[in-house]
């Protein structure tokens, strides 16, 4: 009985934490679709670029948070929780890069989802000495908004323009390498 628990925990811990590149979703009505992520280090062509949905929500630690706030700014967002393995690993590497490009016209935003405490999330930050501001969102609401990206593997992470435009998208840990790159492009952008 222990064995089967476990092999229980570690496969829901698996399913909840995806790694891969290609994944297959289920939309609000049931539906398969597939869906992919750009190349490492790729960006999609400007004239195939789709606006990133609004969203607003309540940031850890108290005060509210609205998408128009990255307005102008090239933005990262990366959906994460303090349960998930790869984000250990690269969330203290975006805080490395977020020390880096801050000043030029980039905003990072962390997106706490399926969090069973805010208190989780918040050690994890504190932990990890992370200095851009996270959604606390344990109901996925801003991923669902985002349900035409693969924003419901976590960890993901979105990159837009500076018109708010998806220009690049991510499932699985993002190499700091590969984050920096796709940066430089987006931000060499005219």
């Amino acid at each position: 009985m222990r064995k089967f628990l476990l092999a229980l925990a570690c496969s829901a811990l698996l399913a909840g934490c995806s790694t891969g590149s290609d994944q297959v979703d289920v939309n609000n009505g049931g539906e398969f679709r597939f869906v992919a992520a750009t190349p490492s280090g790729e960006v999609i062509p400007a004239g195939e670029r789709a606006s990133a949905p609004e969203f607003s929500g309540t940031l850890l630690g108290g005060g509210a948070f609205s998408s128009k706030e990255l307005s102008g700014d090239v933005a990262v967002l990366n959906f994460w929780g303090s349960w998930c393995g790869p984000c250990r690993v690269e969330t203290p590497e975006f805080q490395q890069v977020y020390a880096d490009v801050r000043d030029d016209g980039v905003q990072f935003l962390g997106l706490n989802v399926k969090e069973n405490s805010e208190q989780f999330a918040l050690a994890f930050v504190d932990r990890f000495g992370i200095e851009f501001p996270s959604l606390y969102d344990p109901r996925g609401e801003v991923a669902l908004a985002f349900r035409d990206y693969p924003a419901t593997a976590i960890p993901s992470t979105i990159v837009l323009d500076r018109d708010q435009r998806v220009a690049a998208v991510y499932t699985g840990a993002v190499a700091q390498d590969d984050l920096r790159r796709v940066l430089d492009l987006v931000l060499g952008e005219a």
